[in-house]
């Protein structure tokens, strides 16, 4: 459920996912086959921002190793996996991996 002052009940669960890549320092040393992927994994996650899927996305500048937040909205599990194996970073089998976490609320 998602609440705000101009919410509309949607009832879509919220997921938080962390996009891991295939290694620590891969924002500073991706090759021009990964800067490929990524180009496609943003208009991936683009396409469905527009759609209404997700809330909102981008790079995280992690000292420890960067990585990629998104926020999105799925009726189950199963179509959230549906999103992830879409996904051209996980299709492209390169070693990137999601971390998906229910949220409880969303307020925005």
């Amino acid at each position: 459920m998602t609440t705000g002052s101009n919410a509309v009940p949607d009832a879509r669960r919220t997921f938080l996912c962390k996009l891991y890549p295939p290694r620590p320092t891969f924002m500073a040393d991706m090759t021009a086959e990964e800067r490929e992927i990524m180009n496609a994994h943003v208009a991936y996650w683009r396409a469905k921002l527009a759609e209404g899927q997700v809330v909102a996305f981008g790079p995280v500048a992690d000292p420890s190793g960067g990585w990629g937040l998104g926020i999105v909205k799925a009726n189950d599990e199963a179509e959230l996996a549906t999103f992830r194996d879409g996904d051209p970073t996980i299709a492209s089998g390169r070693g990137f991996r999601y971390e998906v976490i229910p949220m409880v609320t969303v307020v925005y």
